[in-house]
């Protein structure tokens, strides 16, 4: 393969890691300068120097030493609060998890998953493993239990911590039978529940400290599936250097501090959301909190309650709090509305170089003061954001930092500095990362490559996949993108037969085609409609079904019938929008597997988007 000449780094290949101080807990917006909205502001205590340790054990063990009386982590349900732990509680709450594990024969490379939503215990949990010397499988709490029980085995966890509810569905899955982990322990569970085996994780009261096990940086940290739970699991397996670096690089961009409130409602298995909402504001002695509703009016009284400095969210939660607030605004008297318009657009005149916090804050008073008066910024990734949400954002004086990334890079390869503002960008490289386009065509568009120390090791136990992935250390993406001149990555669609949901959520056609076994047809196969005919775009991505009939027979309404009771047991994001009908066998291997390039390529020579018949 050979690689093109167009190519980005980032600036700070130093690694440059600003200082903070602070005094007390109250976050006071700095000064009005030429820095962003995220510059430090004055702080007493500096975030951990990374460079320091070897692996996420020993950081978060330091982290926990350093702030042991700031408030580490809050879980918030609807209108209450769960618990509130100071760094020194989480520590006294994690141990007695890591002894037990410690006395199971838990230790050193051994493998331990979790299951479960947005709570404390998750983060707990995820300490006790590192603790131990342990390799953590952080699985989406979404999937349904087979495709967990799947997984499991795919990772070879010995030991899995999973919240009641779901323990009692893989408890009630066809597939508990095949369960091979070793050790259960499962939260929050009624007095008198049938555990089948597992162990309840309050239980563990074990005082004596356990014994802490260090591991290297090349070491894996996480096994973290992308997709794969039908069909070929995609397990990236990501080492301690994987995320410590990734780490410096985001914080030396959106710095966290003592008094930080960041509010998490992404799941912590996400990779934003581990990395953002756990391992970033624990190393810099900010606060997480964590909601366990995803209700728009509890979101919005966090806000308040809080006084949240950032969030993430994926483009559709970000899209749905537009929506939102545009209604609002919309519901304004003519007077007070034209009053509003005509502050956004002095907003928008003043920050046409730079977001200037403070002075939109002043401007738009209402505005921020819904967000809790305190908030500095929004990320937002997983997949591609309309750059209309972002810009309304920006008027409004909320910067959103949109950012690029995937499983296999750790968290972000990309995030837009906004300086200036571009809402048609993905930003530029983070520093350490590099960026080039693979054989740009004549308009520079070409597969986008990443290289750095926050790429994965590796995909787990397939060296085949592994090695068309990362090639001569840079890692093929399967996106499709463009450098312009001013250093800004801009993505165009994908290389690869995949989807990516505005949930963020990856979804390969192969693991859906499980679904579609046993029709009566000769052969049938999934596509993303994209990869038949690209269209140069990120969004509008659907799902097709390429059916192959028997010979001289017709799709009958039977069938049509069937695909579809099966295409709605699907969940929604993995449905198929429609099925289109192939007369010619599917090109195949020696090994009978179907060549998707190749099919691909035929029905785009043969049949136009206009052939696919909806659903």
């Amino acid at each position: 393969m050979s690689f093109g000449t167009s190519a980005i780094s980032a600036p700070w290949q130093n690694g440059y890691n600003p200082a903070f101080e602070l005094s007390g807990h109250k976050v006071e917006p700095p000064r009005e300068s030429s820095s962003p909205p995220w510059a430090p502001v004055t702080v007493s205590r500096k975030m951990l120097d990374l460079a320091q340790y070897n692996c996420l054990g020993e950081a978060l063990r330091a982290a926990l030493a350093r702030w042991p009386e700031e408030i580490c982590l809050i879980e918030a349900d609807r209108d209450r609060e769960n618990a509130r732990l100071t760094y020194r509680q989480f520590e006294q709450a994690a141990l007695p998890l890591a002894r037990a594990l410690e006395e199971a024969g838990f230790g050193e490379g051994s493998r331990a998953a979790i299951i479960m939503t947005n709570q404390s215990k998750w983060l707990i949990s995820a300490f006790a493993v590192f603790f131990c010397g342990g390799i953590l499988v952080p699985l989406d709490y979404k999937l349904s239990a087979r495709e967990q029980i799947a997984l499991l085995a795919h990772s070879k966890a010995e030991v899995l911590v999973a919240e009641y509810p779901l323990w009692r569905a893989i408890t009630q899955s066809r597939e508990f039978a095949t369960l091979a982990v070793r050790t259960a322990i499962t939260t929050e569970a009624p007095p008198n529940a049938d555990l089948a085996s597992a162990k309840r994780w309050e239980e563990f009261r074990d005082l004596r400290e356990p014994k802490f096990v260090p591991r290297q940086r090349k070491d894996p940290a996480c096994i973290v599936y992308s997709s794969g739970t039908t069909g070929r699991p995609k397990g990236c397996v990501l080492t301690h250097e994987n995320y410590l670096e990734q780490c410096v690089a985001l914080t030396s961009l959106y710095p966290f501090w003592p008094g930080v409130r960041y509010l998490s409602i992404l799941p912590t298995n996400h990779a934003i959301d581990f990395m953002v909402g756990f391992i970033g504001p624990f190393v810099c002695g900010a606060t997480v909190v964590h909601l366990r509703t995803l209700r728009p009016e509890y979101i919005r009284d966090a806000f308040v309650r809080y006084k949240i400095t950032y969030m993430t969210l994926v483009p559709a939660v970000l899209k749905a709090l537009e929506q939102n607030l545009r209604k609002r605004l919309e519901e304004l008297s003519p007077g007070r509305r034209k009053a509003l318009n005509a502050l956004i657009a002095v907003n928008r005149a003043l920050t046409r170089r730079r977001p200037r916090v403070r002075l939109s804050r002043a401007l738009l008073k209402q505005v921020h003061a819904a967000f809790g008066g305190e908030l500095r910024a929004l990320f937002v990734g997983g997949a591609f954001t309309e750059p209309a949400t972002l810009k309304f954002f920006y008027d409004l004086g909320i910067p959103v930092a949109n950012a690029y990334g995937c499983t296999e890079a750790g968290t972000a390869i990309t995030v837009n500095d906004l300086r200036p503002f571009r809402a048609d960008t993905v930003g530029k490289p983070l520093p350490g990362a590099q960026v080039k386009i693979l054989d740009p065509g004549p308009d520079g568009i070409g597969q986008v490559a990443v290289r750095g120390k926050t790429v994965m090791s590796h995909y787990l136990d397939d060296p085949e996949m592994t090695r068309d992935t990362i090639v001569d250390g840079w890692l093929m993406t399967g996106d499709l993108g463009r450098i312009d001149g001013a250093g800004h990555l801009q993505l165009f669609g994908r290389v690869r037969n995949m989807v990516v949901t505005e949930e963020g959520k990856n979804v390969y056609p192969e693991e859906i085609e499980a679904a579609f076994e046993g029709l009566a047809v000769r052969e049938a196969c999934v596509f993303a409609a994209n990869y038949i005919w690209p269209t140069r775009q990120m969004t509008g991505e659907q799902l097709v079904l390429a059916l192959h009939p028997e010979a001289h027979k017709h799709i009958s309404t039977e069938l049509v019938a069937e695909i579809g009771s099966r295409n709605r047991r699907l969940l929604n994001y993995k449905r198929v929008s429609g099925y289109l009908i192939w007369e010619e066998d599917f090109p195949r291997t020696a090994s009978l597997k179907i060549k998707r390039t190749e099919l691909a390529a035929q029905i785009r020579e043969k049949l136009g988007r206009e052939a696919v018949v909806p659903l």
